[in-house]
């Protein structure tokens, strides 16, 4: 049992390490402050990057405010995949009063299609459900979502 003690203190290094990266927790010792911001950085703009691919209307709608947008609110928060990351960013924008209307209509889509309650991964829905969005309304009936909106006078 010799050997298990200095495993089990590079599993703890190696778990502040990747805390530092993602999670937004303290340097550990022995790493310079600055490469250290440099990898997170760029970690945090692979994460949006990704959370772009599955998010789209999302990410277009926010333009150039996008990045800096994902980066705020992702900062002390470990990813819960991208899928998961975007919808909890799409939430939290709407909550705030700020999510842009393509975003809120993928939200509506995404929460008529599939039941996420923001802790467990996302589920289809069985039964019909509606979601509303800025105007906009998503319906999902038998597995397929339409997004309907109010005719422009």
């Amino acid at each position: 049992m010799t050997g298990a003690a200095p495993r089990d203190d590079l599993a703890a290094r190696q778990a502040e390490l990747v805390a530092a990266l993602v999670a937004g927790g303290p340097a550990p010792a022995g790493f310079a402050a600055g490469p250290l911001a440099a990898a997170r950085a760029a970690l945090l703009g692979k994460r949006a990057g990704e959370v772009a691919r599955h998010w789209p209307l999302l990410a277009a709608g926010l333009g150039a405010a996008w990045l800096s947008t994902f980066a705020a609110w992702a900062a002390g928060r470990p990813t819960a995949g991208s899928l998961r990351d975007g919808w909890d960013l799409a939430r939290d924008l709407r909550y705030r009063g700020t999510l842009p209307p393509s975003g809120a209509d993928e939200l509506a889509v995404r929460e008529a299609g599939l039941r996420y309650d923001g802790h467990t991964a996302p589920r289809p829905r069985r039964l019909p459900a509606v979601a509303r969005a800025d105007g906009a309304v998503a319906v999902q009936v038998a597995g397929r979502v339409r997004l309907l909106r109010p005719a422009r006078r």
